[in-house]
Order: C-alpha cells, then sequence, then structure tokens
C-alpha cells in the first residue's frame, strides 16, 4: 500500500520536529544589507511612457527582440510584468487625474527588480546563485542555478522569470542593475542613462533618499509624503516618488520588515544542533518505510490466477 498524502506530512512533520531541541534559542540573524550601496530613484511625475529604457534594457542584456517596436505605444493599453524577454516594462494607469483642459492624464510606472537591501530571492536560493553585492544589486550566477525557482516564489514582487522554453540551459531572468557598468567607476544602468526627461537617477542610496525627501519638501503639493522603496521589506535599490497614491498605481502594500527575518529564523531553529538537510531526509525516508513495510504486513496475500478468492 502506498503512503497518503496525510501520511507523508505527518511523517514529515515529526522528522522536523525531531530536529528541533527545546532549550536553546535560535540564533539572532544578522542584517544582509550593504553599507552604502547604490540606487535608482524613479520620479513618477516626471516620467512620458516613452519606452525608450525598456529599448536601452533590451540592448545592454542583449534580449530578444520584442514582438512589437519600443515606439509602438499601444502596448501601454494592457498591464505587463517583467520576464525573460524583458527586464523592464512600463505601464500607464489613468487615476481620475485631469490638466487645465480637464483632459485626462496618464502615470507612467516603470517596472523592474527592486534589488532589495535584504533579498528574500537570495535567502531562498539554497545554492547561492543569487546574492546581494556591495554595489547594490542583487547579483545571479547562472553557473550555480540548479532551476530550483525558489527565488520565484520568494520574491514579494514576484519578479524573477525562469526560460520555460528551454529545457538544456534554462536561466532564472531579471533586471541585472547593469552590474557590470556599474562595476565599473562612473558606469550607469543603461535605462537611467538614456531617459530623455531624466525621471530616473542613479547614485548611492542614502544621497538619493536625501535628494527625494528634499524635493517632497520644496514641492508638498506634488509629491505624496513618501519613498516607496525606503522601508518596504527592509528597503530597496530602487525608490520612487509620486503624486499619486502609490496603491493606485499598483504599488504592493508591504512590511518594513525583511522578508527572509521570519524564515531564517526558523531555519537556525531547525538546524541549531547542525541537523543537516540530509539527515532530515534520511529521518523523513526511515519514517516512510517504516510506515510502508508496516502496512504491507498488513495486505492480504495475493492470490494465483484463478484461485478462488474468500471474503
Amino acid at each position: 500500500m502506498n503512503i497518503t498524502r496525510r501520511t507523508f506530512l505527518g511523517a514529515s512533520a515529526a522528522a522536523v520536529g525531531a530536529a528541533v531541541i527545546p532549550g536553546r534559542r535560535a540564533e539572532a540573524r544578522e542584517p544582509k544589507a550593504p553599507d552604502d550601496p547604490y540606487g535608482a530613484l524613479v520620479d513618477i511625475s516626471l516620467c512620458v511612457g516613452c519606452r525608450k529604457c525598456e529599448m536601452a534594457c533590451n540592448q545592454v542584456n542583449e534580449l530578444p527582440e520584442p514582438d512589437r517596436p519600443f515606439d509602438d505605444l499601444t502596448v501601454l493599453d494592457q498591464k505587463r510584468r517583467p520576464d525573460e524577454r524583458a527586464f523592464t516594462v512600463v505601464n500607464r494607469y489613468w487615476t481620475g487625474r485631469r490638466d487645465e483642459r480637464n483632459e485626462l492624464l496618464p502615470t507612467f510606472v516603470k517596472v523592474q527588480c527592486m534589488h532589495c537591501q535584504d533579498p528574500a530571492c537570495a535567502s531562498a536560493c539554497i545554492v547561492g546563485a543569487l546574492k546581494k553585492q556591495e554595489n547594490g544589486a542583487v547579483h545571479y550566477d547562472v553557473s550555480r542555478c540548479i532551476g530550483c525557482r525558489y527565488c520565484m516564489v520568494a520574491c514579494p514582487f514576484q519578479i524573477p522569470a525562469y526560460e520555460y522554453h528551454d529545457p538544456l540551459t534554462p536561466r532564472v531572468r531579471k533586471c541585472t542593475f547593469c552590474f557590470e557598468r556599474i562595476s565599473r567607476e562612473g558606469g550607469v544602468p543603461g535605462c537611467a542613462a538614456v531617459c530623455p526627461v531624466e525621471a530616473i537617477t542613479f547614485g548611492k542610496r542614502a544621497d538619493l533618499l536625501t535628494l527625494a525627501r528634499k524635493k517632497i519638501q520644496e514641492n508638498p503639493g506634488l509629491y505624496q509624503d513618501r519613498i516607496y522603496g525606503e522601508h518596504e521589506v527592509g528597503g530597496t535599490s530602487w525608490l520612487y516618488l509620486s503624486r499619486e497614491p502609490f496603491e493606485n498605481l499598483a504599488f504592493q502594500d508591504l512590511p518594513s520588515r525583511p522578508m527572509p527575518h521570519l524564515t531564517e529564523t526558523i531555519q537556525h531553529s531547525l538546524f541549531s544542533y547542525l541537523w543537516a538537510p540530509l539527515t532530515l531526509f534520511g529521518l523523513l525516508t526511515g519514517a516512510m518505510a517504516a510506515f510502508n513495510r508496516r502496512q504491507m504486513g498488513r495486505t492480504p496475500e495475493k492470490k494465483e490466477p484463478g484461485e478462488e478468492v474468500t471474503s
């Protein structure tokens, strides 16, 4: 008799429970954010939705050509998400804002990996393929990736994409923060360099926060009194200013606590006595085998073909 799902979950819980020995506190988790990373500040009030940032990202990262050219603004009629073919996209929102002629005005929002200060994707990666770098980028090392896609589940912004169409050498794909460009002195991400209205400012994160606060203070009627990304999930390298409430522009309402804090605290509790994952797997396998042997012992003997079966 095969083990049931209920029994499997029960055995899993027992194996995990055996690893938690009371009387010892979990190790305190240390913050993993770099001290002085780079960042990018997006002033949504300046963005005109030209999609030049999409084009620059495509060229810098040598991505496939889009189905429709970058000067085709009809793509803005539908909401899009970054994927394995496009690391950044611009979406258009109608919030009811009008100009002096009473005509509706659009608001445009650039979307890409937020490059969290303490990234959940890196915490979830069991092989270290994703790491937060000192320059601010959450860098992906394809040579380490095993395709488990835990990063996709962990990301609070639902950004990492997977190359499902490539069965031989699939990769997890997302904005690179132009890691190689900013690693060189004076380098700037492609999207920030190309923006014709300078809606994207690149620099040290601390300086960008100072700039954003100054803009808010000097123009209280223009901006919301909030910098998105300053505190969300422990802070992000990409920061946003907006004249519209962020919830009207599909920005998620997220806690300020870093997402890995809870999960890694649990991990420290489970492995505080050096219970390696292989040991837990062995315990679980043993429990399943014992259960199966017990169930097989209760199963009626198999009858030969043609032999009468009595009830």
